[in-house]
């Protein structure tokens, strides 16, 4: 399906979508937050054998439960497909889209949607190729098959490059990205493309993953974030700053370990961070301690990251790009004050 069409759907549900009360409202009156993650992607958004939700974008809906509610398992999850995910939150389905998901013009402008401009993930897409083909640059694909999911910036993205490459390849593309993986392991297709963290998550789904090597180039700018419903300002704002405190806390050295002693600190950036300074919850319709409950019940972005996709887990993803800052990345923390 095109990706024009997948648009069209996303857009005649909002339109047809009655007026809906502010999310922080609804979500209040339920008791829990309904977030929208993938259909099982390792690091990211995945269910254990007991169906319990883990990951980087796992941890953005917790962060939220624990900022709202005090406590951040008040989430449950709704697993979607790419084709799925922007008529869901439209029509009201869900609250929040954390399902890696790319930041493009046509989705902030176009969908009645909005990205509350931050980025829990930056990432780029790449190609995957199985070893036996000899295969060391993604310029020697021409003629190749291709395999990919429906309704995701991929196709365009891989049909700019081969185009400006003057390359011809053939699309193969599925709505589930399990039904992806399996038609790349029975060898239905030379390549395999997606985000490169998706590639290092999907890999290890494939029958041999040492046997495939992932290409150099990058061939696009996949910026990750949460995506909320157009018009309700303030629940972009939480959305927002939840993900900058935990930026924050991971540049002023607090974590989930040492957030309780950290609030007696006398860094005056620290204490109002931890809400033992100031009344900045107030502005966010949160109580004062928001900031202090994401850190201490899930942890600062560096703790996140480590923890579920980092260089000591299966997907072994250096911090790269998603570095602080001041480390010489692209993660910078607007100021709490």
């Amino acid at each position: 399906m095109k990706l024009s069409t997948v648009f069209g759907a996303a857009v005649a549900a909002f339109v047809a979508a009655p007026a809906f009360a502010g999310t922080l409202e609804v979500v209040k009156a339920k008791g829990f937050i309904q977030c929208g993650v993938s259909q099982g992607l390792p690091g990211f958004s995945n269910p254990d054998d007991q169906g319990n939700w883990s990951g980087l974008d796992v941890d953005v809906c917790r962060s939220l439960s624990a900022a709202v509610f005090g406590d951040p398992d008040m989430v449950k999850y709704t697993p979607l497909s790419a084709k799925e995910r922007f008529t869901a939150l439209s029509s009201g389905e869900i609250d929040v889209l954390p399902r890696n998901t790319t930041m493009t013009m046509t989705r902030d402008t176009q969908l009645g949607l909005v990205f509350p401009g931050v980025i829990n993930y930056y990432d780029g897409q790449g190609l995957m190729v199985p070893s036996s083909l000899g295969v060391t640059s993604a310029l020697e694909l021409d003629g190749a098959a291709i395999c990919t999911n429906t309704g995701t910036t991929t196709e365009l993205n891989i049909t700019d490059y081969f185009r400006s490459n003057n390359m011809n390849f053939e699309l193969v593309a599925f709505e589930k990205a399990d039904e992806v993986v399996a038609a790349y392991d029975a060898g239905r297709c030379d390549v395999y493309t997606t985000d490169r963290s998706g590639l290092a998550a999907q890999r290890l789904k494939l029958t041999d993953p040492e046997a495939h090597t992932v290409l150099p180039e990058i061939i696009s700018k996949e910026p990750l974030g949460p995506v909320v419903r157009r018009g309700d300002d303030e629940w972009a704002a939480i959305v927002r700053w939840a993900h900058i405190a935990m930026i924050n806390a991971e540049e002023l050295g607090v974590t989930s370990a040492n957030a309780a002693d950290m609030r007696n600190s006398d860094n005056p950036s620290i204490k109002r961070l931890l809400g033992s300074e100031g009344a900045f919850g107030e502005g966010l319709g949160l109580s004062n301690d928001w900031a202090f409950n994401i850190i201490s019940m899930v942890g600062n972005y560096g703790e996140s990251y480590e923890k579920h996709v980092g260089p000591d887990t299966p997907l072994k993803l250096a911090r790269g790009v998603n570095a602080l800052w001041s480390d010489g990345g692209l993660q910078y923390g607007a100021p709490i004050r």
